[in-house]
Formats: C-alpha cells, structure tokens, sequence
C-alpha cells in the first residue's frame, strides 16, 4: 500500500534506512575508495597491519620524526637528482661523484684526470664521501629500531632469514660485513641495519664503512684512470645522448608506474566478490 502522504514503498524505504534504521535493521558505515567500498573490519584490519609493521612507538619521538624525515629526504633528493646524472657525468663527474656515489661518475673522473683536468686523489675523496656520507641513518635506525626497524625496511622472508643467521655470528664479523657492503652486489642496507642492530659502535661503524667505500673507489678509479682517453670519449659520447637518455629514463619509470598500478587494479578486481556471491 502506498503510504499515506502519498509516497511510493521505494521512498519510505530509503527514507527508513537513511534515518539509522528506524524502519529497518542499520548497516554498519562503510568508505568508498579507488571505486571499492571498505567495511569498518576491513579498515581497522588495515589500521591495526599498519601498527605493526611501523618500528616506531606512538606517539612518534622527536628522534623518530627526524630519523624519518631524513629518510625520506635522502630518497626524495637521490630521485629527482636521477634526470641531471647523465649530464654531470661529462662536465661534472666529481660533482656528480660527491652527490651520488655513483661507480660511474668515480670512473669518469679518474679518466679526466688522466688526462689532466682534475687531481685522482680528488676523485677518489669525492667518491668516498658520496658513498658513504647517508649510510649512517641506516645504523642509526637499526640501533633505535632494532629488529623492526629491519623489517620495515627490508620485510622479505629472504632478509629476515640472513637477518636471523647473522645475529648468532661472531661480533667481530660484523666490521667485516660493513667493509663489504661497498661492493656492488652487496645489500649494504641491510648490513648497516644490522650493524646498528648489533651495537656496533657509530665511530667503528664510520670508520670500517669509509675503509670499505675507499677499496672500492680506488679499484674504479684506478680503472678509469688506466682506460684515460678512452674513457673520456665514452664519456663524451654519453654526454652527447644524455638528453634521450634522460628522455628514456622517464618513459621507462611513468611506464613502469602505470603498469604496476594497472596490475594492481586488476588483482583488486579479481579478488572482490561477485554481487551473486
């Protein structure tokens, strides 16, 4: 029967559901995200992962907030310093070297000063110090965040499990780790998390990094600086591209964005039910 102000089932109805279910049973709120509605369960689930998974107590202290403001400082800078590398590495490469640490730049440099524009021991000073200069956050986080601080930054099975075998090693392997983390292969954040983890003190820290990072930079240098002319034309050549090469960079990350959004678009689509279901 229609109701007696004359409106249709459909509107009283709607009316009684809207009014918190006096005129039927409520339905708890739910949130509408990227076109999927969450339930509250589901909202205080992905709340509650959030909580642990994050390494720091709540509220935040003052040395948190700076240790991740940093953090994200340094990754902010290394990525929007990615389009101009390909330019420095020509007119700039010990520039390039301090800022980065880049093997490349250490390289080029040497083969510069083989041929006369720039001292080696320069080079190499450069490069140590860009190698090196932000790997002390990462200690720093292993040492306040201890073993969450790991996970945050490194959450593979693979790395908890290198994390678990290293832990029940000798202290004085641990300086050793550090110096070979320079090596290019190496996971050198993990390994400094784990120096601070361990209680590693920050000078030895320092100093087995620094001894580590001017190995590694000596044996490229040397390597540039023997290949001299050679080098320095690749170099140049490279200079001479380095715009589509930077074109190329930036098609490549927007692609690689879009299509890791688009599979992840899909896999949410393939996991919500069917209205039939």
């Amino acid at each position: 029967m229609p109701a007696a102000d004359g409106s249709g089932p459909d509107e009283a109805t709607a009316g009684g559901a809207a009014e918190g279910g006096t005129g039927g049973t409520a339905t708890p709120a739910r949130r509408r995200r990227g076109g999927r509605e969450y339930s509250p369960e589901e909202i205080e689930a992905a709340k509650q992962q959030w909580r642990d998974m994050r390494p720091w107590d709540s509220p935040m202290a003052r040395a948190d907030k700076v240790l991740v403001g940093a953090t994200v400082a340094v990754i902010v800078l290394g990525l929007a310093s990615l389009p101009f590398r390909p330019f420095l590495l020509a007119s700039h490469p010990v520039l390039l070297s301090l800022a980065t640490g880049s093997l490349s730049a250490i390289g080029a440099g040497a083969a510069f000063a083989r041929v006369g524009d720039t001292a080696l021991w320069l080079v190499i000073g450069a490069g140590v110090i860009g190698m090196v200069k932000f790997d002390w956050l990462f200690w720093w986080a292993g040492r306040r965040w201890g073993a969450k601080g790991v996970r945050f930054f490194v959450p593979t099975e693979r790395a908890q499990r290198f994390v678990a075998r290293v832990r029940s090693w000798p202290t004085w392997i641990m300086p050793l780790l550090v110096v070979a983390a320079a090596l290019p292969g190496v996971p050198s954040l993990l390994v400094h998390l784990l120096a601070g983890l361990a209680g590693m003190r920050l000078l030895t820290f320092l100093l087995a990094n620094a001894v580590g990072a001017a190995l590694v930079a000596g044996l490229v240098a040397g390597l540039g600086y023997g290949l001299g002319q050679y080098a320095v034309d690749v170099v140049l050549a490279v200079d001479r591209y380095a715009l589509w090469i930077t074109i190329a960079i930036a098609v490549f990350v927007a692609y690689r964005a879009g299509a890791t959004q688009n599979r992840k678009a899909r896999e949410q689509r393939e996991a919500r039910p069917s209205p039939g279901e």
